[in-house]
């Protein structure tokens, strides 16, 4: 049987006022196929799994797609501009139009493809607010592994960055009920 959480990964969301302002500075930038993923989605579903207060995020990760603005500079200056309407969050933005060169991958068609590279299923996530202010997400591996609290590598990532990841991130400290799966492939 395969299990749907979307309602109560929607829920969890729109009861959250601090994600649906991020999403709303997000979305008023208007850029093209740009959502907000990682961290900022799986903490959260995690600590309300948990029964946590807010994890505190290294940052915000906001990602878009467009293959006319690969340059980093560009990803600086939308950075500048969120850090002046909201400076007590750390803002990380990233063209995923360039993301292919850093990780040796073929070019990305849109960010769909480029999360379904990201390390772990668990965070292979991303939500933006639609302009009738829905909640939408991007998900390659779905959302069951994250609110069954399972972490494990995506189908493309190099097991070596997986592992060192897992040991960098001691997530099992934080939410303790995870399932990390652990891959010793070589």
């Amino acid at each position: 049987m395969i299990e749907n959480f979307e309602a109560e990964f929607i829920q969890i969301i729109e009861n959250d006022f601090e994600m649906i302002n991020v999403l709303e500075i997000v979305r008023n930038l208007n850029l093209n196929d740009c959502w907000v993923g990682a961290g900022f989605v799986r903490n959260k579903i995690w600590d309300t799994l948990h029964g946590k207060d807010k994890t505190e995020l290294n940052d915000i990760d906001v990602i878009y797609f467009d293959k006319l603005k690969i340059n980093k500079v560009y990803d600086r200056e939308i950075e500048n501009k969120l850090k002046a309407i909201d400076s007590s969050r750390n803002w990380s933005v990233k063209n995923q139009a360039r993301m292919h060169l850093r990780n040796g991958h073929k070019q990305y068609t849109n960010c769909y493809e480029a999360i379904s590279f990201w390390p772990e299923t668990a965070t292979s996530i991303a939500i933006k607010l639609s302009a009738k202010n829905q909640i939408a997400y991007i998900a390659p591996y779905g959302i069951s592994d994250l609110f069954n609290l399972i972490v494990m590598p995506t189908p493309q990532v190099d097991f070596d960055v997986y592992n060192i990841r897992i040991d960098k991130k001691r997530w099992k400290e934080k939410w303790s009920q995870l399932n990390i799966i652990v891959s010793y492939e070589k």
